[in-house]
C-alpha cells in the first residue's frame, strides 16, 4: 500500500469547451506543478473539451497548489483513486 503518495484522477473541463488557451499556457509555461506533484498520464476526449489525468501527490493540499494555476481556464473534478491491484488486495479478504 502507498504510504506517502496519493493518486488523483483529475477531470479537467476546459472552460467554454476551449482547449486552445490550456494548450497555449502549457506550451509557454509547462505543467506548473510544484515539485511534490507528479504527472503520471493523461487522455483527452476526442472533442477536445475534457482531459483526464492521473497525478500523484502527498495530499490534496499539494495538488490544490497546482490546480490554482489553471482555474481561470479549467473547471476540475478531483477523485482520489487507487490502482486495480490495490483494489483487488483490499477486497480479496472479503471474497
Amino acid at each position: 500500500m502507498r504510504e506517502s503518495i496519493v493518486l488523483f484522477m483529475i477531470i479537467e473541463h476546459f472552460k467554454n469547451g476551449d482547449a486552445l488557451p490550456v494548450y497555449r499556457r502549457f506550451r509557454e509555461r509547462g505543467r506548473l506543478a510544484p515539485p511534490d506533484v507528479t504527472y503520471v498520464n493523461s487522455w483527452v476526449a476526442e472533442d477536445l473539451t475534457r482531459c483526464y489525468q492521473i497525478m500523484d501527490a502527498p495530499d490534496r493540499r499539494a495538488l490544490d497548489v497546482w490546480l490554482t494555476q489553471w482555474t481561470d481556464l479549467v473547471d476540475f473534478d478531483v477523485v482520489p483513486v487507487i490502482t486495480s491491484a490495490e483494489a483487488a488486495a483490499t477486497v480479496a479478504p472479503r471474497l
